[in-house]
């Protein structure tokens, strides 16, 4: 079975066949902050655990929707379109996310399981939530949940 970064590697060969500047450039932007933080985990030649490498397309989809953000303040209609192309591409790449009935699911079970009662809790709801969910949710979207529950 092909990893992730495998995956990606063939993709971004295939939309440099094609000349698919857009594709290609996501991509590439991407290629390059996995393997930056393989180097700074352990050094060259190292392949990150796939879940990691999901973490590192969030990073890559957060920083493009801060640029939409900005480049819309900024009437910079063109920059933002491209922005919001760029993050449809990397989401390709995202497992299927979880449906709001699954994370409430995910939320109640992560709350029994770690007896909690209050807000102060809510550091160990969610680690067990990132273990459960295994990227498939968002990790703003899980603490509201859990926020809601833990009064």
């Amino acid at each position: 079975m092909n990893s992730l970064s495998d995956t990606i590697t063939d993709h971004m060969k295939t939309a440099m066949r094609e000349r698919n500047k857009v594709v290609l450039n996501t991509l590439r932007a991407l290629k390059s902050a996995i393997t930056n933080a393989a180097i700074d985990k352990a050094g060259a030649g190292t392949e990150l655990p796939e879940n990691e490498v999901i973490n590192i397309i969030r990073k890559q989809i957060k920083q493009r929707q801060d640029s939409i953000e900005q480049f819309e303040k900024a009437n910079r209609a063109e920059l933002a379109e491209n922005e919001k192309q760029e993050i449809i591409i990397l989401e390709t790449y995202l497992p299927t996310p979880l449906t709001d009935e699954e994370i409430v699911a995910a939320v109640d079970s992560a709350i029994a399981e770690a007896g909690a009662a209050s807000k102060k809790d809510m550091g160990q709801v969610m680690k067990i939530l990132q273990q459960k969910t295994g990227g498939r949710a968002d990790g703003k979207k899980l603490s509201q949940e859990v926020m809601k529950r833990l009064s």
